[in-house]
C-alpha cells in the first residue's frame, strides 16, 4: 500500500436494493404458491375424496355451498374479527376455539395452527371441519351455512360435476 490509510471500497446501494426487491418478489411467490381458488366441481371432487359426502348426514352440496359463501373457494382466505380472532381457509375456521394462532390460551380443539388451514391440499381443513360438525349444531356452527345453504335445494352446487 502506498502511503495513507486503507479504507474499504464503498458499494453503491444498488445491490442492497436489488436484494430487497428479490426478497419481496420471493415472498410474494411463496405466499401465492400456497393459495388456491378451487372451481366448484374440482372442490366437490376433492371433498368427496376426503369422505365428506354424507358425513354426519350432510351432502357434498352442503360442503360446497359452505365453502363458496365462506371463502369463495379460496384456501388463502383470512378474515380478522373485532375480537382479535381470525377466520382461516376455505371454510373460514375461527381461531377463537378451533386452531392456534399466537395466543396460547385458546382451546385449539383441532390441535393445529390456523396457518395449517390455509394449505391448498385441504387435509388439515377437512380434519378440523369433521371435528367442528360433531358439535350438536353440525354445519349450523357456520353462520354463512345457516343463512345461505340450510334448508335450500343445493343440487346445483354439484350438478354437472363428474363425481
Amino acid at each position: 500500500m502506498e502511503g495513507g490509510s486503507w479504507a474499504p471500497r464503498r458499494w453503491p446501494c444498488l445491490p442492497g436494493i436489488t436484494l430487497l426487491a428479490l426478497a419481496s418478489l420471493l415472498s410474494c411467490q411463496l405466499t401465492s404458491g400456497r393459495a388456491k381458488v378451487y372451481s366448484r366441481c374440482e372442490l366437490a371432487r376433492v371433498l368427496q375424496d376426503f369422505g365428506l359426502d354424507g358425513f354426519r348426514g350432510y351432502s357434498l352440496a352442503d360442503w360446497v355451498c359452505l365453502a363458496y359463501f365462506a371463502s369463495g373457494f379460496n384456501t388463502a382466505a383470512a378474515d380478522h374479527e373485532a375480537d382479535g380472532s381470525t377466520n382461516s381457509g376455505i371454510f373460514q375456521i375461527n381461531s377463537r376455539k378451533w386452531c392456534k394462532k399466537l395466543n396460547p390460551n385458546v382451546p385449539n380443539m383441532c390441535q393445529m395452527y390456523c396457518s395449517d388451514l390455509l394449505n391448498p391440499n385441504l387435509k388439515d381443513t377437512v380434519i378440523c371441519a369433521m371435528k367442528i360438525i360433531q358439535d350438536p349444531r353440525g354445519l349450523g356452527t357456520w353462520e354463512v351455512w345457516r343463512h345461505h345453504c340450510q334448508g335450500k335445494d343445493l343440487s346445483d352446487w354439484v350438478d354437472g360435476c363428474e363425481l
